[in-house]
């Protein structure tokens, strides 16, 4: 965590993430709202070529933006438990069975900027939620871009053999997990590179989808 931002929560009142009023990190209302989320299936339009099935908790908006920008930019750490039982939620609507969730990796320059692993996080809470095992069994081959502005076909281009698997995982049943879905391009090199070290990919779930529509 930002030791600069920890001394402010030291000396500043508290907020709830998910709409700003003062309080506890997470107030009363919003923590309705969580309760309401329902897991849905979904996918970017248009999908890219070998997307696996894939679950998001919710979509990108109101409460759920806060909580996840809370927790992956303002190291808000506490919000991987809220948000870990969503994604606990979508994972189990794959009825994938049992399974390994592997998150995307963080470049290690995000995660030094952070100060944490927030999609690592994210897996390692929903797994302990779900009665599963969550393991950083990806990591990345090159620097990519910063993939905002992107279109679809070129944050696409971007990742394109972007992530390769840490050892052989032959055999083994696994679900790729990540915060935020938008184009999908992440979850499909994901996806390309577990199924290269030997895995079987049962599908993806992710906290939240974006909305995000062909023109």
């Amino acid at each position: 965590m930002n030791p600069f931002a920890a001394l402010l929560d030291l000396v500043l009142p508290g907020a709830c993430a998910g709409c700003d009023l003062p309080g506890e990190q997470v107030c009363l209302a919003c923590r309705g709202r969580l309760a309401a989320v329902s897991p849905r299936r979904t996918a970017p339009d248009p999908s890219p070529p070998g997307l696996p099935r894939l679950w998001a908790a919710g979509g990108y908006d109101d409460v759920l933006r806060g909580l996840l920008v809370g927790h992956k930019e303002r190291g808000q750490l506490a919000l991987a438990g809220p948000l870990g039982g969503l994604l606990a939620g979508a994972v189990g609507a794959l009825d994938a069975g049992d399974v390994l969730l592997v998150p995307v990796p963080s470049s290690r320059a995000a995660v030094r900027a952070r100060g944490h692993d927030h999609a690592l996080r994210l897996a390692r809470s929903a797994a302990a939620q779900a009665g599963l095992r969550a393991a950083p069994l990806l990591r990345p081959t090159r620097v990519v871009s910063d993939q905002a502005g992107l279109t679809t076909a070129g944050r696409a281009a971007n990742l394109a053999g972007a992530l390769t698997a840490c050892r052989s995982l032959r055999g083994m049943p696994v679900v790729v997990v990540d915060d935020v879905v938008t184009t999908g391009a992440t979850l499909v090199e994901a996806a390309r590179a577990l199924r290269a070290g030997g895995a079987l990919v049962r599908g993806a779930a992710v906290v939240a989808s974006v909305a995000r529509r062909r023109a």
